[in-house]
């Protein structure tokens, strides 16, 4: 089973796009507290998300920076060979489902 839930606060108004069949496809970084914290070490996993469809439509209508959100998905893993001839490794959660984590008044105050 392949399954991720996640709670964060985005660090970026997502980054929105359309394929060649006019699928909308959102892309944005989700910032995640951890839950133990050590010193000298980062507090946040800053994790990539996307989401496609009425979810990535969402995203684009909804969603700014800072906005707290709870997600579900998948992971996913691809590559791909960039333009100096590297391969390189992607690992992205796949959003199926998506809701706000806090009130619009909550958010702004934060």
């Amino acid at each position: 089973m392949n399954k991720v839930m996640l709670m964060g606060r985005l660090t970026r108004k997502p980054e929105i796009s359309w394929n060649e069949d006019d699928l909308c496809i959102a892309r944005f970084t989700l910032a995640v507290d951890r839950r133990f914290k050590r010193e000298g070490q980062q507090d946040a996993d800053f994790i990539g998300c996307v989401a496609f469809g009425k979810g990535a439509e969402f995203a684009d209508k909804w969603l700014d920076q800072g906005t707290k959100i709870v997600l579900e998905g998948r992971i996913q893993t691809g590559s791909y060979t960039n333009k100096d001839g590297q391969k390189v490794y992607t690992t992205d959660v796949v959003v199926e489902e998506q809701e706000f984590a806090e009130s619009k008044a909550t958010s702004d105050a934060n």
